[in-house]
């Protein structure tokens, strides 16, 4: 069964808005898209470096420094540099907060 721990409340991020935080020794990012919210490592595939502050488009986050381009639900890379995916985890929405998916 999947552990999960939790990352923020329901109140903290509105649409559009993003947290960083650390879960199990990975950096991490959790966004928020409408009433949506996604987990994925933060950190790019093609050179190592966080995306936290990097634009997010159509469910989309580009890196900062390259343009690389990752899907917030699958972490698939959607343009070069990069080639590799990011990590994903699940997000749980209780009624006490916001909880992501210990990564194994």
């Amino acid at each position: 069964m999947a552990e999960f721990e939790k990352v923020a409340e329901k109140d903290e991020l509105n649409a559009g808005e993003r947290k960083s935080f650390i879960i199990d020794d990975l950096p991490a990012l959790l966004v928020c898209i409408g009433d949506d919210y996604y987990a994925i490592e933060d950190v790019c595939t093609h050179d190592g470096q966080p995306l936290t502050d990097g634009p997010i488009e159509d469910c989309a986050i580009v890196c900062p420094r390259h343009g690389a381009k990752f899907d917030l639900k699958e972490g698939t890379p959607m343009c070069m540099p990069a080639t590799e995916p990011i990590q994903t985890l699940q997000v749980d929405v209780r009624d006490d907060g916001i909880y992501v998916e210990v990564p194994e």
